[in-house]
């Protein structure tokens, strides 16, 4: 994948995250699961970007290493989402597929990365 491309879908998938934030506040669980989510999703792509400006090989597999961390964290609160019931899972479904498949290109750029220097 290009990285303009990987750059484009962390972006969507932060707009996707903001938006069921709009749509599911609705009380102080929706709230606070919300929020956690709407931090760690919306930091990936922002990493992401920074990890394109970095000086060195290890600098980018570093900053890469903390997308993973924030879509890990995505994932969990996404899970919590849905399984705690404050959306039904079937109506997640999508939005965890692309966290996940984001999770792997991320994975995947490191690893390239590392065995690249």
């Amino acid at each position: 994948m290009r990285e303009p491309d990987l750059m484009k879908r962390t972006k969507s998938f932060s707009l996707r995250v903001i938006r069921l934030y709009v749509a599911i506040v609705k009380d102080a669980l929706s709230e606070v699961l919300g929020k956690q989510l709407l931090r760690s999703a919306t930091s990936v792509g922002a990493q992401y970007r920074e990890a394109r400006r970095a000086r060195s090989r290890a600098e980018f597999c570093s900053k890469v290493q903390c997308c993973i961390q924030e879509m890990e964290e995505s994932i969990y609160w996404l899970e919590l989402i849905a399984e705690s019931g404050v959306v039904k899972p079937t109506l997640l479904a999508d939005l965890q597929t692309e966290a996940n498949e984001l999770l792997a290109i991320l994975v995947a750029s490191v690893k390239t990365a590392k065995r690249s220097s």
